[in-house]
């Protein structure tokens, strides 16, 4: 038993979307090793209604709700020399929190969920772990929307991809790990910062195999007549975007072509105007935020991860294959992910092979369902939370110990 400090970007509760998804996980694992003090940020209202699902697990709870906005941040890391990820997160009450907590509890670790959160912990005692899960190379992203962008916004990637890359190279100098969601994130950030092979871990993300049970009790959706292809995302993040736009202008014509009554849903929340009017073309579905995502995924003929851009282990896919339905993913959408193309399921090589592997699984729905419930038999055997979360009791010194604290309920 000890007491663990862990700071997390976004509140992790509920489990809703890929990094709440993680970090609820990691909270609710590190509470079987000690005593947690969670401080983090809310989006908006509805997130800080959430705090009190999470505070009877707690030892203690820092909540606030994050104002800054992204002209704001980006205007204080011109003038400060800052990566615009560090200001748009900065928070005196959060530095506060840590100062409190460190100097009134006796805190044996220091968890950091995604690498911001980091720029709150100060020196610590040589005897105190500090751990940070950057899940992604972060900056590693803004340099691929770089190379993808034009004019003054390739300018702000490319400097929020150096002053990114700095920072996050001299926590990981002060970390006793750092880890990231797959191997591929961690070789890759290992051959940029140097640190022995100890100190740079990958960390796999899992799936709650009882949940996303195709099975399980959960309300059928009505779809429209036809074959139904479902993406499932967060569609205010720029990847989520940028795959349906792709999808919906080069291989869903093509798919219409030869099936006239296929249809594409987009099954998420927060859809941004140029998501939501795909929905003004024939065939595509725009949901915005759904009760249930397994009523979607249950629904669908083929999961599409049409994915250009891509870090880390993509949730979506796990969910999906989880439900034991065939997945079409693009080489970045599959990256990371430990599971065998043409069994567990589909990986389109390139953009042009997209809408012929989609209607290949649609034309043989027998191989759909081999494929799918071959993907749902190797999530049981290879992706569980209990199972990749391990050895982070290791990690930060502290071993399983049984805890009466309640956990959430999991909700969709």
């Amino acid at each position: 038993m000890g007491d663990i400090l862990f700071l997390a970007h976004r509140i992790p509760y509920p489990p809703n979307r890929g990094d709440k998804i993680r970090s609820f996980n990691i909270l609710k694992h590190l509470c079987t090793l000690g005593t947690v003090h969670l401080a983090t940020f809310a989006d908006d209202d509805e997130d800080m209604g959430h705090a009190e699902a999470l505070r009877p697990m707690l030892g203690s709870l820092h909540i606030e709700k994050r104002t800054v906005s992204t002209p704001v941040g980006a205007a204080q890391a011109l003038m400060t020399g800052k990566p615009v990820s560090l200001t748009m997160f900065d928070s005196a009450g959060i530095r506060h929190f840590v100062s409190d907590t460190l100097a009134t509890q006796s805190i044996d670790a220091v968890f950091v969920f995604s690498g911001q959160m980091a720029q709150f912990v100060p020196e610590l005692p040589a005897d105190t772990r500090f751990v940070v899960d950057f899940c992604d190379v972060d900056s590693a992203k803004f340099a691929a929307y770089a190379e993808n962008s034009t004019g003054v916004m390739r300018m702000m990637h490319a400097r929020e991809a150096r002053l990114l890359s700095a920072f996050e190279h001299s926590i990981a100098q002060r970390a006793d790990h750092s880890l990231f969601v797959s191997a591929t994130e961690a070789a890759l950030f290992q051959d940029g910062v140097g640190l022995a092979d100890n100190r740079v871990l990958p960390l796999e993300n899992g799936i709650d195999c009882a949940f996303f049970d195709p099975a399980a009790d959960f309300e059928p959706v009505e779809t429209p007549s036809g074959s139904l292809i479902v993406f499932t995302g967060q569609m205010d993040y720029r990847p989520n975007i940028e795959a349906v736009q792709s999808f919906a202008d080069d291989a869903f014509p093509l798919i219409r072509e030869e099936r006239p009554n296929a249809h594409f849903a987009i099954v998420g929340r927060n859809p941004t105007p140029e998501v939501t009017r795909l929905a003004q073309r024939d065939g595509i579905i725009v949901t915005g935020g759904v009760p249930d995502i397994r009523s979607w995924l249950a629904a669908a003929d083929v999961i599409g991860a049409p994915l250009r851009i891509a870090r880390g282990i993509q949730n979506k896919v796990l969910e999906a294959m989880a439900m034991a339905r065939p997945v079409v993913a693009s080489p970045a959408a599959f990256e990371g992910i430990d599971a065998k193309p043409g069994e567990h399921l589909i990986v389109a090589e390139s953009q042009a092979e997209e809408a012929g592997l989609v209607l290949e699984l649609l034309n043989d729905p027998v191989r759909a369902d081999r494929v799918g419930d071959s993907a749902r038999s190797h999530m049981l055997d290879r992706y569980v939370w209990k199972e990749t979360l391990a050895p982070i009791g290791p990690l930060i010194g502290m071993e399983h110990t049984p805890q009466d604290r309640p956990a959430p309920v999991m909700v969709s």
